[in-house]
């Protein structure tokens, strides 16, 4: 029995739902303004195809430089938003290959409010482009910043920016303000140490100069507004998740929490969030219209990403095996499938392990074929083929995934709050079914954000338990600032994992560079023993997710 969790800072009645922030990069909680931006982190949801005249007036004025990225598409974008235009997806680029996003709607429709500017001149695809895996990456807002001098939507002080007071008015000025963004894609996330916390701040090492407990600064990655079926989490530290009582309309349990434990429809909270981040993130003037949000969140819904090339494996959907977004799309997928601790709420089967199934036809792809009966081999048996190879290492990688075990010790959320052993394998935490996410929410704490492994150029802060005395030194205390409780500190939630390779760097912090750096880091945390061979298997697997 899993005991209770409340992931806000405090239980809300049904009538008064948070703010959710899709793909879990920002949102407020029903505060206006830049303060309430603040709140949050990029701007997701952040849109406005209203054609009132407040509308209007909202997009006129988004500061736009002359000649800036901004000025030269906000005509163009007015103009789709009167005319329409259905703009069919198409393969993105990667460094590991092409990625590829279905619609629900069959193309993209550059009408939705997803897409029209708002106060400051953002719109939700200033920070989730389909060109990054709905997210945004590092050398894409360096491109962005050089074409537009800087004056890009997403270069916002209010939580672009390093430090919110930093200047901006040349081009210099702007490149060290916005650093965090530029080389990490990573957006400020504004938040005070909770009133009633059980941990005070006793330090802020900023290298900006900005935090303090009334604001500490948060630097996370934007996650990406796709693939949303598959989430029952939102936001890295679940601050949108919405418990209600058993029994409300739409709501989902913990299979046998006791108290129950319940939490509202994420579509539900998805409706509210847009307005509350229109207010806040792009600093509008207005709220949106009923019709504005369930646009926004029924566009987000219907997208489905995935990696659909390798570089090296070729198509990811040839030779039996069923990667890409198609088969993606048709994934089932619900509130407690395949749970880890109650196992699959609705089938009742245990937890099965083999969750990632797409590539099991690739397998030993690069062994020498066998002769045929009553034939001799040959004495040189003949090479696989250099894509032969790459396949069957992603087969080797997605067999990793699921069955190599390692013991795990002292992961907050797990270790110390679910009734499961503590031998696992990465299955075990990203557990449903070929889209690697937690189906019911679970926040874990593996050590990302730990002073050990800081980094100079993000902030650091030392809590103090105001019971015992006892001192943490961490870069972000995550579902903490939510609930204030101690025990919370770190905890974040457990990410899907489709169509990883568009979207580098990875972890919420964006510690790691690529997704060997990322399997090198659980190898070093858990003392797991991969070989190089196991490393670089494991690896390709995740690019070609």
């Amino acid at each position: 029995m899993r005991p209770t969790q409340r992931f806000g800072a405090r239980l809300l009645p049904a009538a008064l739902p948070l703010a959710l922030l899709l793909a879990g990069c920002g949102g407020t909680s029903g505060q206006g303004g830049a303060a309430a931006a603040r709140q949050g982190g990029a701007p997701a949801a952040l849109a406005d195809a209203s054609a009132s005249a407040s509308a209007e007036a909202d997009i006129a004025q988004a500061p736009a430089e002359p000649g800036s990225i901004a000025d030269t598409t906000s005509a163009a974008t007015a103009r789709r938003t009167v005319q329409g235009a259905l703009v069919p997806t198409s393969p993105q680029p990667n460094a590991d290959g092409t990625a590829l996003t279905s619609s629900a709607a069959g193309a993209i429709d550059n009408s939705n409010a997803f897409f029209t500017p708002m106060g400051n001149g953002r719109s939700c695809a200033s920070c989730h482009a389909e060109n990054s895996g709905w997210s945004v990456t590092p050398n894409r807002l360096q491109q962005r910043f050089a074409a537009s001098s800087g004056a890009d939507p997403v270069f916002r002080t209010v939580d672009g920016a390093n430090n919110p007071n930093a200047p901006v008015g040349t081009l210099d000025q702007k490149r060290v303000a916005y650093s965090m963004l530029l080389t990490k894609g990573l957006i400020r996330v504004g938040m005070a140490v909770p009133a009633n916390a059980e941990f005070s701040l006793v330090r802020a090492d900023d290298p900006y100069g900005y935090a303090s407990a009334k604001e500490l600064s948060l630097f996370r990655r934007p996650l990406p507004s796709t693939n949303l079926k598959f989430v029952s989490t939102v936001m890295w530290d679940a601050r949108e998740n919405r418990t209600v009582a058993a029994g409300t309309a739409g709501a989902s349990c913990i299979l046998n929490a006791n108290p129950a434990l319940c939490y509202a429809s994420v579509d539900s909270s998805l409706l509210t969030q847009a307005s509350d981040a229109v207010r806040g993130h792009a600093e509008a003037t207005r709220e949106l219209t009923a019709a504005e949000q369930r646009a926004i969140v029924n566009f987000e819904s219907g997208l489905v990403t995935a990696q659909l090339t390798s570089g090296a494996a070729g198509s990811l959907t040839e030779g039996g095996a069923t990667g890409g977004p198609a088969a993606l799309a048709a994934q089932p997928f619900y509130f407690g499938i395949n749970d880890l601790e109650a196992g699959d709420y609705r089938t009742r089967a245990a937890f099965n392990r083999n969750v990632m199934a797409m590539f099991g036809a690739w397998r030993n792809l690069d062994a020498p074929a066998r002769p045929a009966p009553g034939q001799r081999p040959p004495a040189q048996p003949a090479q696989a083929s250099a894509q032969d190879v790459a396949r069957a290492s992603i087969a080797r990688g997605e067999q990793l995934f699921n069955n190599r075990p390692f013991t795990i010790n002292r992961v907050a959320g797990f270790t110390d709050q679910l009734r499961v052993p503590n031998r696992v394998t990465c299955s075990s935490c990203h557990s449903a079914p070929n889209a690697g996410s937690h189906s019911t929410p679970l926040l874990v704490d593996i050590g990302v954000a730990d002073a050990r492994v800081r980094t100079p150029d993000m902030p650091l802060y030392t809590l103090r338990n105001n019971a015992t005395g006892e001192t943490v030194d961490t870069t972000d205390p995550g579902l903490a600032m939510q609930t204030g409780r101690w025990r919370d500190i770190g905890r974040m939630k457990v990410p899907t994992l489709r169509g990883l390779a568009a979207r580098p760097p990875y972890f919420h912090n964006g510690a790691q560079n690529d997704l060997a750096g990322v399997v090198r880091f659980y190898d070093r945390r858990f003392q797991i023993g991969f070989t190089p061979q196991e490393v670089a298997d494991l690896s390709a697997f995740l690019r070609a997710l």
